[in-house]
């Protein structure tokens, strides 16, 4: 297999295998409770606490493990939700046509010339901090990419002979998507997946870090909040174990998505071996 001969997809696929690893696994590997003091403020690197500990005393290794459930779980659930809105309206768009797809595709081009993070930010403080809020304002702010790509390719299966062939037998819209479509765009929609996996992944911590997220939860992007709020901590050396470690794993998570996706592309886009 070609994606076994990339480099660039197998340490993709390791480093978010890593981070699925952890999440899923996080109550059992993790040393400690994240959110209990577990030792001493500010205690360096140990044999006890490999990662020591925050202000809090609590272990920077189990909070390590456990804000990976935290981008995981925003991550697959917004890029879910995109994905499913993202393929209904292009798809939608696509076979309907006429008044429908214009009007579908109006609706796209105006979201898409919103500023992201700002409305991000704004929609998140009104509608209260929470993992669920972010969940879904992430999904609702990358569907309509995912929607004018997705018909953009369903337009030009449309026109192949098996599609107009359905349709003549009387096949309808969900039956056709399901049956014909869904096989068809499953390169371009794995494409998607991965892509907006990563940036989900990058705006949970950054709406955490800016202070957008449950107080009570583990996330990487609270960790480095509460880190920033402590006076004098980079006159220190906490902040080589508070900090650094929390935004190498936030970089060492969107590095496996992007390797991931620049990996496939020869795979899931034919056409790139042939066009380089």
């Amino acid at each position: 297999m070609s994606v076994l001969r990339s480099p660039l997809a197998l340490v993709g696929a390791g480093l978010v295998a890593a981070l699925v690893v952890a999440a899923v696994l996080a109550p059992v590997i993790a040393p400690y409770d994240p959110g209990a003091a577990s030792g001493t403020s500010y205690a360096p690197p140990s044999l006890e606490h490999p990662v020591g500990t925050n202000n809090l005393g609590q272990d920077m290794l189990s909070r390590l493990i456990w804000g990976a459930r935290a981008s995981v779980s925003v991550a697959l659930g917004a890029t879910l939700l995109a994905l499913t809105i993202g393929v209904v309206v292009g798809v939608g768009a696509a076979l309907v046509g006429g008044l429908v797809d214009t009007l579908a595709m109006r609706v796209v081009d105006v979201l898409l010339a919103l500023p992201r993070l700002p409305l991000l930010v704004v929609v998140a403080a009104l509608a209260g901090a929470g993992r669920l809020t972010v969940t879904v304002v992430i999904g609702l702010i990358f569907w309509p990419p995912m929607a004018r790509i997705v018909r953009s390719r369903a337009l030009s299966l449309r026109r192949r002979g098996f599609v107009e062939c359905a349709r003549g037998f009387g096949a309808g819209l969900p039956y056709l998507i399901r049956r014909h479509l869904l096989p068809a765009l499953g390169p371009v929609i794995v494409a998607l997946f991965i892509s907006v996996a990563s940036n989900a992944v990058l705006l949970e911590a950054s709406l955490a870090f800016l202070g957008l997220a449950d107080p009570t939860g583990v996330s990487w992007g609270l960790d480095i909040n509460r880190a920033l709020a402590e006076p004098g901590i980079y006159f220190t050396s906490a902040w080589l174990w508070w900090v650094l470690p929390t935004g190498f794993a936030i970089t060492l998570a969107i590095l496996g998505f992007t390797l991931l996706g620049v990996g496939l592309e020869p795979v899931l886009n034919p056409r790139w071996e042939r066009g380089s």
